[in-house]
């Protein structure tokens, strides 16, 4: 059975300089999700965000926020952005030691989250499914915005929905990459019921009438 689909705008396309006003804007017209990128230059080749902007962004919204940790030693930080006010934290299979943040993550109270990039195989997931909250299925190589994306890791997002339905587990498959309103139907398709989008969001000069167009095509499935 699919589960309810809610939309994760990607703050790294947005406004910096009117963060907080497009951040309302989206929440008032139906986004439950706010994805953060935060990258540390060595993990993937850019920096972003850190702990001091999700602070700001948890005093202007009641949004979930997602914080995707784009870090090589993320357990070095899980308790700074617990204290900043993530929802969830959303770490990468690719790190050395998933198992020990997962385990800080949820010792902290907040929802774990566990991301595979494009070649990793979705089996990486599957030791620590149990215990995660969301799983998040990169459909481009993390690091930059606006890229094309990679269809291949829909068959990707395929196996572990099959995977997760068969095994009875109670976790959200989110899939962050390359979706636009062209695509998002075969997104929704393969089983993915969280859906990143920044581009197609902040790209766009009225985020708020973007959010509605994702929004419309969720309820065309029935289950918002």
């Amino acid at each position: 059975m699919m589960k309810r689909i809610r939309l994760a705008p990607s703050i790294l396309a947005a406004d910096f300089a009117r963060l907080g006003e497009q951040i309302n804007e989206v929440e008032r017209f139906g986004a439950e999700y706010l994805h953060v990128d935060v990258m540390d230059g060595h993990f993937v080749p850019n920096i972003s965000i850190g702990p001091p902007v999700i602070s700001s962004v948890r005093r202007v919204t009641e949004l979930t926020i997602d914080a995707h940790l784009m870090l090589e030693y993320p357990l070095r930080f899980i308790h700074d952005f617990i204290r900043a006010g993530a929802d969830i934290i959303n770490i990468h299979a690719e790190t050395g030691d998933p198992g020990a943040a997962i385990k800080a993550i949820k010792a902290g109270g907040k929802k774990a989250g566990l991301t595979i990039k494009p070649g990793t195989p979705a089996e990486a997931v599957y030791p620590f499914i149990e215990e995660l909250d969301l799983v998040l299925v990169m459909s481009v190589e993390p690091g930059f915005g606006g890229q094309e994306l990679i269809p291949e890791c829909l068959n990707k997002a395929r196996i572990l929905a099959d995977y997760i339905e068969k095994h009875g587990i109670d976790t959200d498959l989110e899939m962050d990459g390359g979706i636009y309103l062209k695509n998002v139907r075969e997104v929704i398709q393969a089983g993915v019921n969280v859906i990143v989008a920044g581009s197609a969001i902040f790209g766009n000069p009225e985020p708020g009438a973007a959010v509605s167009a994702f929004m419309d095509i969720f309820k065309s499935y029935g289950i918002n």
